[in-house]
């Protein structure tokens, strides 16, 4: 695997046919912001990568745990700082939609991104390990695609929900920080969206990927259209007269201990309907409907907006795999008189 190289404005004058590559960098640099959130156990980094899709501050980057707050600071790439808005996230494709408020900033076109072939010359851009903090540019690395791939073609291997078509690439680019970084052709035109960092379960080593704009761009208009949204704390919507909650699915969540305390589930009650679906300890709970569930307390108020003899759809995280079920209580319990 090759070294990436770093382009930076002190290095010597390019040749006169890379001189579009230059101008290219500098147009896609004043896209990419700096995204620094919430950090973690086990070292994890408190910062990623995002790049503008719309004038109006739309930012589209990695879903992550670096998001699990409600303090997101953002940093465009003239120094300027703003608290931002997580609007929504789609966990089955670690993607994920900020909002700042500004105007007519300069950003990517999400329809006008191009399809490239292996061997297609890129250009990765990214904060990778948090070099920059105000207005200093990106780094940029240079490489070339090695092969189009799919993750799920060894389902396992690598620990991720996503097991679509990447890119795999020659560059080291998916290193800390990284994610949700920008790839670009050498005329600047937008690529794909730098994946978190993965590594291969049998071998341990690390792969380097970018996920095709096409494979998010649904997902990413439906985030802005109010699809996989979080909802604010205080709902504005009519609560059904009879409630679903916790213990009329059989769930038992890990005790709120924290204020954004993660839905795990400790225990599943036998015969219930979370146990006819095969929900089991340990499962992580991110969506209810296309609704985030960033906590428990937002998962209880999510249910409290379903009627308790309604269907509930869950999307389950269970170690690396992503699984949606649909809780029906049992014809018995629709019975029960409230």
């Amino acid at each position: 695997m090759l070294l990436a190289v770093l382009w930076s404005s002190s290095a010597a004058p390019a040749p006169a046919a890379e001189i579009s590559a230059r101008d290219a960098i500098d147009q896609v640099q004043a896209k990419m912001v700096k995204i620094y959130g919430a950090g973690g156990l086990q070292r994890l980094e408190a910062y990623q990568s995002g790049m503008l899709i719309s004038a109006q501050g739309h930012i589209l980057t990695v879903w992550s745990h670096a998001l699990d707050t409600d303090y997101i600071s953002v940093t465009l790439a003239d120094g300027r700082k703003f608290e931002a808005k997580l609007l929504g996230a789609d966990p089955r494709l670690d993607v994920a939609v900020l909002k700042i408020e500004a105007a007519d900033l300069p950003h990517f076109e999400l329809p006008d991104a191009v399809v490239v072939q292996s061997g297609a010359r890129v250009l990765a851009l990214s904060n990778v390990f948090g070099v920059a903090t105000g207005n200093e540019p990106a780094s940029v690395q240079h490489g070339t695609v090695s092969v189009v791939a799919r993750l799920d073609a060894r389902r396992g291997v690598f620990e991720t929900p996503y097991h679509g078509p990447v890119y795999v690439l020659d560059l080291v680019s998916n290193n800390p920080g990284a994610a949700g970084g920008a790839l670009v052709t050498r005329r600047g035109q937008l690529v794909a969206m730098l994946g978190k960092e993965l590594r291969n379960a049998l071998n341990n080593t690390w792969l380097n990927y970018a996920v095709p704009i096409d494979q998010l761009r649904a997902s990413t208009e439906a985030i802005r259209a109010g699809k996989f949204v979080a909802r604010p704390e205080k709902q504005p919507e009519q609560k059904p007269a009879h409630p679903m909650d916790l213990a009329r699915l059989g769930l038992v969540l890990v005790p709120d201990v924290l204020e954004r305390t993660p839905a795990f589930v400790d225990q599943v009650r036998p015969g219930s309907a979370a146990a006819r679906v095969g929900i089991q300890p340990d499962d992580l709970i991110l969506l209810v409907g296309d609704h985030l569930t960033q906590s428990c307390k937002a998962l209880a108020a999510e249910l409290e907006l379903i009627d308790r003899y309604d269907r509930v759809r869950l999307t389950v995280l269970r170690g690396s795999e992503l699984m949606e079920v649909v809780l029906e209580p049992a014809d018995e319990e629709k019975q029960v008189s409230p």
